[in-house]
């Protein structure tokens, strides 16, 4: 649940640091004190666009951090966990700043975060109801969402969602397909010529660099073979070869070692350069028998180049890129091949088709389910809304054709009065039945899902005297369940909340000054003081104030 909210120059408020409790808290003031202003700050931290206009008049920057408690709540810390967002074990602490060029900054946990995982936090951890509300009830897509929610099926909606995407995809694939044949067929016989022509060539990436490196050799056989004739000739076969004189040189040192030793290093590099130079000569040697003078095989490797630069020309690709052509044509015609089977493509439309059937058969039953236990429950909550003998209900009706949302049209329907067919909630009810019915939709809808805190802003607006405080009773026995937070202008709310704050705005006191709101916990003696003013206006009498007392004690002794 919500622990604490601190706001610093945001609107009109400078600093206010507020504590919360469980339980049902009230909010009250006069119009215009800024009580929707908690609100704001709430719904910015869990992801609402920011705008520089919110911050407070001459004022650099908004900032905004909730703390949140989260011991209860497995799947947020799991969310947390996934994403990398960890902080204290049983505690979640959210962070928005706007600066005054509209940007805003938002962390969880001390990290950085974007505005959509601000959204994604918000959905485990409160759920905001306002007053507008109301009218967007009459639209089918909040009926068809409130119903689902109700159901607890928003996974079970995503995944009907997901698989009528994958159905239309593959319906698009075959269509696209079916248009594009004689295009296909086109691109699929100039990949077979080409796929025909370097198989014909029979190239390797190996061949290739093989082929360069005998022409070279080939091409140069009779330079080769004369350096090694003329390098044979210099190490050992002419009068003065290296081989003879190295020999002399060993051969007087060696003679004189005796005399002196010193010459010993000598006499053993000597030896080995003997060895090497000798080496070599034999190296040479049996290079030239290996040298190949055969005009015919250049001939036909000068053949077999010039054929693979032709390839490589008309493909427009390096030689040595000719095998990887070959590799690339093969797999675009396996594609090809694939893409246009247009009966692998019908059976897996078929597949597809049949998933979606199967997940929004399952949609339809939970709908079907939820919606019969929506409409006796908020058809209960009328009778003790002054709409005795009215009946609400849930009708599903089958689409003309399937879509992402199921199967079925969601419609709620209505009717104040026993014996009068049920109408459509948008044609029949009046601005305070629709407020009425929607704020017992709200508070029986608020009542399965798992979200720990409840912000009810100005529902109770269209309503008052003994249904006012029906509504009371109905936020109230919510708080006993969850953490719900009420702005009201009805006394007979007020007076059941177990905890009541007081929102005031300061005047004007200087010409640099801008108003300044202010939120206030009530004792007992300032909640009296506060209904009363709810309750008479301007002036307040001793018998208003004994009028507000007695409310209070009624909901103490209901407690």
């Amino acid at each position: 649940m919500l622990k604490h909210l601190s706001i610093k120059d945001f609107v009109i408020v400078d600093q206010i640091d507020l504590d919360f409790m469980p339980g049902f808290t009230v909010l009250t003031g006069e119009t215009g004190a800024g009580k929707s202003i908690l609100i704001d700050a709430l719904s910015l931290a869990l992801g609402e666009r920011s705008d520089a206009s919110q911050i407070k008049l001459g004022c650099e920057r908004a900032e905004i951090v909730a703390t949140f408690e989260i011991d209860d709540l497995p799947d947020l810390k799991r969310w947390l966990e996934e994403s990398d967002l960890q902080g204290d074990p049983d505690c979640c602490l959210v962070r928005r700043i706007i600066d005054t060029n509209g940007r805003s900054r938002s962390y969880i946990n001390g990290h950085a975060v974007t505005v959509q995982q601000l959204r994604t936090m918000g959905e485990f951890l409160l759920s905001i109801h306002s007053q507008h509300a109301h009218q967007s009830l009459l639209q089918k897509d909040t009926q068809r969402q409130l119903l689902d929610a109700f159901a607890g099926c928003e996974q079970l909606v995503r995944s009907v969602n997901q698989t009528y995407r994958d159905w239309q995809d593959c319906r698009q694939q075959r269509i696209t397909c079916e248009q594009r044949t004689a295009e296909l067929h086109e691109k699929k016989e100039l990949l077979e010529w080409q796929r025909r022509e370097l198989a014909e060539l029979s190239l390797t990436a190996n061949e290739w660099e093989s082929l360069q490196i005998t022409h070279a050799r080939l091409s140069h056989a009779a330079a080769l073979m004369a350096a090694a004739e003329s390098g044979i000739d210099v190490l050992s076969e002419q009068e003065h070869a290296a081989l003879t004189l190295i020999h002399s040189v060993h051969h007087q040192l060696h003679q004189l070692l005796e005399y002196d030793s010193q010459l010993q290093p000598v006499t053993e590099l000597l030896d080995a350069v003997q060895i090497q130079l000798q080496e070599s000569v034999y190296e040479l040697r049996h290079y030239q028998q290996s040298i190949d003078l055969d005009p015919q095989l250049l001939q036909d490797i000068e053949q077999r180049l010039a054929t693979i630069h032709a390839a490589a020309r008309k493909f427009r690709v390096a030689p040595n890129e000719l095998p990887q052509l070959l590799q690339s044509t093969n797999e675009q015609l396996d594609a090809l091949d694939s893409f246009s089977d247009i009966e692998h493509l019908l059976q897996q439309e078929k597949l597809a088709h049949e998933a979606y059937l199967q997940q929004a058969a399952a949609l339809t039953a939970e709908r079907q389910r939820a919606g019969t236990a929506l409409s006796q429950q908020v058809t209960v909550a009328m009778q003790s809304l002054a709409m005795a003998g009215g009946a609400f209900a849930v009708t599903l009706s089958p689409l003309q054709q399937e879509s992402a949302m199921g199967q079925e049209q969601v419609e709620f329907q209505v009717t104040a009065n026993s014996g009068v067919p049920l109408r459509p909630l948008a044609k029949v009810a009046s601005g305070g039945e629709l407020s009425r019915i929607s704020l017992a939709i709200q508070v029986i809808a608020s009542k399965v899902s798992l979200v720990p805190t409840l912000v009810f802003d100005e529902v109770d607006v269209g309503i008052g005297g003994r249904v006012a405080e029906i509504v009371g009773g109905l936020l109230k026995q919510l708080g006993q369940q969850r953490q719900v937070l009420c702005i009201t202008h009805l006394p007979q709310v007020a007076a059941m909340g177990d905890q009541q704050w007081q929102v005031t705005k300061s005047s004007v006191t200087g010409n640099n000054q801008s108003p300044c709101s202010r939120i206030i916990p009530l004792d007992q003696q300032g909640r009296i003081e506060e209904i009363a003013r709810m309750l008479g206006g301007v002036n307040i009498s001793e018998v208003t104030r004994r009028h507000a007392a007695e409310m209070l004690r009624c909901n103490n002794r209901e407690q």
